[in-house]
């Protein structure tokens, strides 16, 4: 399936526990989540869905910057982080701050993964392996429509 110019995966919704039972400070209703995203990031923001490898347009960024979530614009990683990771999606060896984020189980289509999910909106970013580089062995593996990327100056 392709939304405004990119290819996306289809993705079952996760049948798993929740990534947080907590309450998000952002709250919208669906309604107004698909007014204010584009097609492609209300998919995988809202419907956990997934881009497809090496079309997402930071899958190659080497530009300084500050990646934010295109939902509610919180920081969510620094470029200084960022990786080569080959897997042809924006990958981080850290977020920010730890809580700049939310991390539950996710066993959608027949796997066990760690969906990553921005803790101040609850939209799915992507996941988290532990195949990373040092210090931390994390690979934050983002999809670019769930980010915002603004050079630093």
């Amino acid at each position: 399936m392709a939304l405004t110019g990119i290819s996306l995966l289809s993705c079952a919704q996760s049948k798993s526990k929740p990534v947080s039972t907590k309450d998000f400070p952002v709250k919208k209703t669906e309604a107004e989540w698909k007014k204010e995203l584009t097609p492609a990031q209300y998919y995988v923001l809202r419907q956990k869905g997934t881009e497809r490898a090496f079309t997402g347009e930071y899958a190659d960024n080497h530009e300084k910057g500050i990646y934010y979530c295109a939902a509610c614009h919180q920081e969510l990683f620094d470029s200084t982080t960022k990786f080569e990771s080959g897997t042809g999606w924006p990958s981080f060896w850290k977020p920010i701050k730890p809580e700049d984020v939310s991390v539950g189980s996710d066993t959608s289509l027949g796997m066990v993964r760690d969906e990553v999910v921005c803790s101040n909106c609850g939209g799915h970013l992507g996941h988290v392996f532990d195949d990373g580089p040092a210090p931390t062995g994390l690979r934050y593996c983002m999809n670019s429509v769930s980010l915002k990327f603004e050079k630093k100056k």
